[in-house]
């Protein structure tokens, strides 16, 4: 029996309390998207390799068929969202700001849209490698936003064993609330999910936890957990980042990560909620990665609500189903406030990784002018890996990158929490990121010239 006490609720030490701003959508039911004409489908939406197309330009494709096959191991099938006619495999505009290679379908305006194949898939009747292939076949990725193949998590390496598989519903991103709502809506494609998880990973137990602003989610999860299923319902405090994998580790189960080293390493898998309750959708009708709730939200749209969008959707069609922007939007983010990206064009396609769009007026926006630091060691406070922010900012801006390594730079987590919390306005996780894809692309040329 779990209580919602505050003395009993789990977390880790460190962290920043932003305000959560959910009461703009957490209450909001998840609305279907309506089906628009064009669809746009990146290859690059997950990490990892682009998908390899399988169709191509005139051919008719189904909703749920496979239109790109995994690049790799590290990558992800892709499949059509709608069923219609491909128009075009060619450049288009990417949430990444960057132009990637996409499939165009334009829909059929006369089909039912039924989901190609649609079966039940005798999950109880197959062999954990039966499940873990039709999940990679199926497409799945993180959908909590980082957007890693499902299946490469679930693929335990030689000489690894799992104990604990974490469900992540802490959702501790700021106006974010689409976990919520699944949470309150697909209880029972959530435990389907976590069933087959489980027994793909022989793990002995599950735990879900969920941030105790979500009190109704927690609640629904507790009085509908199955009796056969050994899931513990575990309530977190409210603090970011609190759905780290590193940090919802050490809150759950009180297990600490080595730096360097992931959840395998201390016999742990974490997955997204929401990606667990779309592997329960996967063996109750054989449906793809095709669609995905998301959080439509901020000041600066005019019907903020939860969307269950198909993937490929583009953002101007999104916005005009929510109302329209305001006339004083000033930046709009791909994911939350604290990791998400400022994007520049409303062009751009849902993809499998947007778990939220933030929109943001002039109201919102801090001033962006940097002061000198002042050795407050905020920074150092909230950082949750215990890395000295304010050290590693000092060295980024002087460009001596090759000296962050001996800071542990690898083990920051690009959280924010630093940034959020320095009075000065430096942009010291701007500064780490840059620092960190330096320091990779040396790296690399190191290995390749041996």
């Amino acid at each position: 029996m779990f209580t919602f006490l505050s003395s009993a609720n789990k977390t880790f030490d460190r962290g920043v309390h932003p305000g959560d701003f959910k009461e703009l959508t957490r209450t909001h039911m998840v609305e279907r998207m309506p089906l628009v004409d064009e669809y746009i489908l990146p290859l690059s939406q997950h990490l990892g390799g682009p998908s390899k197309p399988v169709v191509k330009a005139g051919e008719k494709v189904y909703r749920g068929q496979l239109i790109a096959q995994a690049g790799g191991f590290v990558s992800a099938a892709l499949h059509a969202s709608v069923t219609g006619t491909v128009t075009a495999i060619e450049p288009r505009p990417h949430p990444s700001g960057r132009m990637v290679e996409s499939i165009v379908i334009k829909r059929d305006l006369h089909s039912a849209q039924r989901l190609f194949d649609e079966h039940v898939l005798d999950w109880e009747n197959m062999q954990p490698a039966e499940l873990l292939s039709a999940i990679q076949k199926g497409g799945f990725v993180g959908l909590g936003g980082a957007a890693f193949p499902t299946h490469v998590k679930l693929s335990i390496p030689e000489g690894k064993r799992v104990e604990f598989f974490i469900v992540n519903a802490a959702e501790c991103e700021p106006y974010l609330t689409s976990d919520h709502r699944v949470m309150l809506e697909q209880p029972e494609a959530i435990f389907l999910g976590i069933k087959i998880c489980l027994k793909i990973l022989g793990a002995e137990r599950a735990y879900l936890g969920a941030e105790i602003n979500k009190l109704d989610a927690l609640a629904r999860l507790q009085n509908k957990v199955p009796a056969d299923l050994p899931c513990e319902i575990v309530p977190l405090q409210t603090k970011y980042p609190q759905g780290a994998e590193k940090m919802l580790t050490e809150a759950v189960l009180k297990r600490e990560i080595p730096s360097g080293k992931l959840p395998i390493d201390i016999s742990v898998v974490v997955n997204n909620v929401g990606t667990v309750a779309a592997i329960g959708d996967l063996f109750r009708y054989n449906q793809p990665v095709i669609e995905r709730v998301t959080t439509i939200t901020g000041p600066g749209i005019r019907k903020p609500r939860n969307v269950l969008i198909p993937i490929g959707t583009k953002l101007s069609e999104v916005i005009e189903f929510c109302g329209g922007m305001s006339d004083d939007v000033r930046q709009i983010l791909f994911g939350g406030p604290m990791m998400g990206n400022a994007i520049r064009t409303t062009d751009i396609p849902i993809t499998k990784g947007t778990s939220g769009v933030v929109f943001f007026t002039e109201d919102e926006m801090i001033s962006t002018r940097e002061y000198p630091c002042i050795r407050c060691m905020r920074c150092v406070d909230a950082c949750p890996v215990y890395l000295n922010p304010t050290q590693l900012g000092a060295l980024a801006r002087a460009g001596r990158y090759d000296e962050m390594m001996d800071l542990n730079i690898m083990d920051c987590m690009e959280c924010g929490s630093c940034s959020y919390a320095c009075p000065s306005n430096i942009p010291l996780v701007q500064r780490f990121r840059i620092g960190k894809a330096l320091l990779r692309e040396k790296m690399a040329r190191e290995r390749a010239n041996g």
